[in-house]
């Protein structure tokens, strides 16, 4: 290494740039065009991991775990009746008065599957793949408003700026695909997600291996097909000139996000066929397309699910699916039998669909929400439920996880969890170890700290979510 390297080091240290982004600068630096190292090509994990890739059902506003997966006869049969006091030593609620009545559950239970697993009658598809999924009913966060919470769940903190789960997978594992974004989100429901882009951000990572949001009808990223008077040839001309003068200066800089500027365009260039035919549900079978509810020309949940499959078998490595929808102050009953109508059917289908194709075994499926929702009750006519951290239901599929596994457990009132807790942080953990990575090891130095998605904190690995 030359003086002007070592200078050049130091000199990004100080603005703060990663020594991860400091180490691809270096590789990239002065390489041609043809010789260059691809930022986005697949890499080995630190072990070999049971999942290669990651499909996150992110179901954002929170659902109610009490009404879908933790069933509790004892807040049924207290249903209007004050909480015990001692159960709101300490707390703070989101919005209402802690000492609000309890709420009974709105739905009926019953168990499925061979393992027993207790299911709402809200979610008859998820309840015929019990046996393949492991259930954590005791998940708990730090944050319990939507936009710190959801960030949290997605990049281990509640504060803005930090790499999400995909962008951390994606730095380490790269991507398998050469013709599509290797982390691809997709957004459905009401609205977009509380915590924005953020949720599927870079933060001090390469801005290469930021999430790409894709549309579901039409052409999957806006100004993708030419316009009138450009061909292919014009366009690859005018690309290749344009990437001559950024790969120079690239070689004069070492500036990791030129790298991505060429990666971006070069991705933009071949998904110009990529995508269309990504989108073009033609090729599959009436029963599929029944299985997962898909109308092929409307825009769904459903519909994602089936684009999610498709991508992982393009090489995709990561796929997120925000279904903003789940935020029930009120109007609990109608709003969540609508949230399960438009998804239950989905989550199960692309479950079953990875299983046939031999593709579940090595795909990660995860499904769950920010926090939890309040056995208080919210709401005119006692109808709806709070935010609530202390405890809220998630489930994996796949990947190494443990089928058949109902994990952990609440109380009687659902209020706090009070066996086998599994914070955020011990999700994660669980997660990267499941991909093949020391959640301590995958890190990067940035503003004099090792950087990690666990964070600080102790965080475990919960192996008996693994099998």
């Amino acid at each position: 290494m030359t003086p002007n390297d070592i200078s050049r080091r130091w000199f990004l240290r100080d603005c703060g740039v990663g020594l991860g982004s400091i180490a691809l600068a270096d590789m990239l630096r002065g390489e041609s065009a043809a010789q260059q190292i691809d930022p986005m090509a697949p890499k080995q994990p630190h072990f070999a991991g049971k999942a290669k890739n990651v499909i996150f059902l992110f179901m954002a506003g929170a659902p109610s775990h009490l009404e879908m997966f933790d069933y509790k006869p004892q807040l049924e049969k207290f249903d209007g009746s004050l909480p015990p006091a001692e159960l709101l030593d300490g707390y703070r609620a989101a919005f209402i008065n802690p000492h609000s009545k309890l709420l009974g559950p709105k739905f009926k239970f019953a168990k499925h599957g061979k393992c027993g697993a207790e299911i709402s009658e809200l979610l008859p598809h998820t309840a015929k793949i019990a046996d393949d999924l492991t259930i954590i009913k005791s998940m708990k966060t730090d944050a319990f408003n939507h936009a710190p919470a959801q960030i949290m769940m997605n990049t281990g903190s509640p504060l803005f700026g930090k790499p999400s789960l995909g962008a951390w997978t994606m730095y380490g594992l790269g991507s398998e695909s050469r013709n599509l974004p290797g982390f691809v989100v997709f957004s459905s429901g009401k609205k977009g997600p509380s915590g924005g882009s953020s949720n599927w951000g870079s933060g001090y990572l390469p801005t290469v291996y930021q999430g790409v949001q894709l549309r579901s009808v039409g052409d999957p990223v806006l100004y993708l097909s030419n316009p009138t008077g450009i061909d292919r040839t014009v366009q690859r001309d005018s690309l290749d000139t344009i990437n001559q003068l950024n790969q120079q200066r690239l070689a004069a800089t070492g500036d990791p996000e030129i790298a991505t500027r060429i990666n971006s365009f070069e991705m933009a260039y071949r998904m110009q066929a990529s995508g269309p035919e990504l989108m073009d549900l033609s090729s599959e079978p009436k029963h599929v397309l029944d299985m997962y509810g898909v109308d092929p020309d409307q825009p769904s949940f459903a519909k994602n699910c089936l684009l999610a499959r498709r991508l992982v078998e393009r090489g995709t490595r990561f796929v997120q699916l925000f279904h903003e929808a789940w935020d029930q102050h009120g109007n609990l009953k109608k709003d969540l039998q609508g949230n399960c109508l438009a998804t239950d059917q989905a989550c199960a289908a692309l479950v079953q669909d990875l299983k046939q194709r031999g593709l579940l075994e090595d795909t990660l499926v995860i499904w769950g929400g920010e926090f939890g929702r309040t056995p208080m009750v919210q709401g005119g006519g006692d109808d709806g439920r709070d935010h609530h951290p202390n405890a809220f239901t998630m489930w994996m599929a796949g990947g190494g996880a443990k089928g058949g596994v109902s994990y952990g457990e609440t109380d009687d009132f659902g209020f706090n969890t009070i066996q086998d807790g599994v914070h955020v942080r011990d999700l994660h953990a669980t997660i990267l170890h499941l991909l093949g990575f020391d959640h301590n090891r995958l890190s990067v130095k940035f503003q004099g700290l090792n950087q990690k998605l666990t964070g600080v904190e102790p965080a475990r690995i919960v192996h008996d979510l693994i099998a």
